[in-house]
């Protein structure tokens, strides 16, 4: 059976990873790191990197940024195979990242739901298809989510700039302009309110009528299961950075 850490693992998403890790017959949950570690568990936790104990198969990190990078120390002095699905890192965290992969398998994704890997192959299907028209992706999230856009927002923009000759920018901020939308500027919003779990949608405007797709998230399980399957996948793997393509294609 496969040994899982839980980096992040007092959070919201933690808390769902450590429960289905425990409901599956087919790994153990050998224990959880957290700064802020809250209740009781019925497996070891850990707040400092320099008192983990155990020796996990695989790391799940749902956290934050520089909690992602702690761990990541560990996962390399140990050579631990690590499933990343935080987000909200920077240009220059993510070459870091890509750094890390030299020495151990990392599997990193914005997203682990399956459907939203399908949304943006069809985005990038779509986009040379409707290069002439006004692309806006906007995402909503509950009123926690720090990071914004949202790690799966940008990606699906990404998807469809590289699939355009990354001719495109995004624009983040029209609050503070005073001219018309520029054509090849891919348009970027963000909404917070209540619980929502997470919701894309990308829109292609032209001038007589819209294309528009849509994926809605009713439950965060769809990433922690996610995040499973990427860690019984990562742990086959030789040091490198995959993603949910890599993991999709086999």
């Amino acid at each position: 059976m496969l040994e899982v850490m839980v980096n992040g693992c007092s959070g919201k998403m933690g808390q769902i990873v450590c429960d289905l890790v425990e409901q599956n017959p087919d790994l153990v949950l050998k224990c959880g790191f957290d700064r802020d570690v809250t209740g009781e568990f019925a497996f070891p936790v850990f707040n400092h990197i320099e008192n983990i104990t155990e020796k996990p198969d695989v790391i799940i990190d749902f956290s934050v940024p520089v909690a992602t990078f702690k761990i990541l120390e560990y996962a390399t002095k140990n050579h631990v195979p690590i499933v990343i699905a935080t987000t909200g890192f920077s240009n220059e965290e993510e070459k870091k990242i890509e750094a890390y992969s030299r020495e151990i398998p990392i599997f990193k994704s914005a997203n682990m739901s399956y459907d939203i890997m399908i949304m943006k192959k069809l985005v990038q299907w779509l986009a040379p298809l409707l290069k002439d028209t006004d692309i806006e992706v906007t995402e909503t999230h509950h009123n926690r989510k720090i990071d914004s856009p949202s790690g799966t927002a940008q990606m699906l923009a990404d998807s469809i700039n590289t699939s355009l000759g990354n001719s495109l920018h995004c624009e983040y901020n029209r609050h503070d302009k005073r001219e018309k939308r520029d054509k090849n500027e891919i348009g970027m919003n963000s909404i917070r309110g209540g619980n929502i779990v997470g919701e894309h949608v990308v829109q292609f405007f032209g001038e007589f009528e819209t294309f528009e797709l849509k994926h809605t998230s009713y439950s965060r399980n769809v990433f922690a299961e996610g995040a499973l399957k990427a860690a019984k996948f990562l742990v086959t793997m030789p040091n490198g950075l995959y993603s949910m393509e890599d993991m999709c294609s086999i």
